[in-house]
């Protein structure tokens, strides 16, 4: 095998099997493996260029006849947040954000299960083990890290050591060249009220913000899928076509 091919990503396209997201339609993806003898120029192009990361593996939508699938990254400054996301920072005003290495912890997983057991038990996540979390967390060939979100106690007294306060949520992020890509997050789902999917994608704007980084990447927008509708709110933002990254 010649230097040039060794480094040059092999692409392979899954089996058709039923979308998760729109009844009725069959869903394929288009995926490579993101090995470490891979250019991480390279690894960095797919991930602006539309794929996502799920461990070592880039992946994107390659469904016949339906391209619902859009990706999706906010503007990050020109982003201004819109008065309910404002009330949801204040919400969680007694939240702290933490970024840590890449490490899976009992705390995040044990989260991370009564989060998947609440809110999606009947999707693809629903049988992860530890181990399977923790390669989630671990397997990753570009700079990666977790942002705890925890509840600052109402008396600083009761501990000085914010790693001992409780963890409300978690959020998987890669650092790409142009921004952050979130790649999964996860909160307490009896907080629910506190809006902490929205405030994850808040506090990390601002994050990115103060990096200088222009972009928040959020994934995948799927048109008829209430699931994805959250994503819309977050403007300005551009959307992946097939004339490139446009304006909305």
């Amino acid at each position: 095998m010649s230097e040039q091919r060794k480094h040059f990503p092999e692409f392979y396209v899954t089996a058709a099997q039923p979308c998760p997201y729109l009844a009725g339609r069959l869903e394929r993806k288009l995926f490579t493996h993101l090995t470490p003898d891979k250019q991480p120029a390279l690894v960095d192009n797919l991930l602006r260029g539309g794929f996502r990361r799920s461990q070592n593996i880039a992946y994107m939508p390659y469904c016949e006849g339906c391209h619902a699938c859009v990706s999706v990254r906010v503007v990050v400054d020109e982003f201004r947040a819109s008065g309910s996301m404002r009330r949801v920072a204040s919400d969680n005003i007694d939240i702290s954000a933490h970024r840590v290495p890449a490490q899976p912890t009992s705390e995040q997983f044990s989260l991370f299960r009564r989060y998947i057991d609440a809110r999606h038990a009947d999707g693809g996540m629903a049988d992860m083990s530890a181990l399977d979390y923790a390669l989630m967390v671990e397997e990753s060939v570009i700079e990666t890290a977790i942002t705890e979100y925890r509840i600052k106690p109402a008396e600083m007294a009761l501990s000085s050591d914010p790693h001992r306060w409780p963890l409300a949520a978690a959020a998987l992020c890669d650092r790409l060249s142009d921004g952050i890509s979130m790649v999964y997050s996860f909160y307490e789902p009896t907080e629910a009220r506190r809006g902490l999917g929205t405030y994850m994608i808040l506090e990390t704007i601002e994050y990115a913000r103060s990096l200088g980084l222009p972009y928040v990447y959020l994934g995948y927008w799927i048109e008829g899928s209430r699931k994805m509708n959250y994503k819309t709110r977050f403007l300005p933002q551009e959307r992946l076509g097939p004339n490139g990254w446009e304006r909305v």
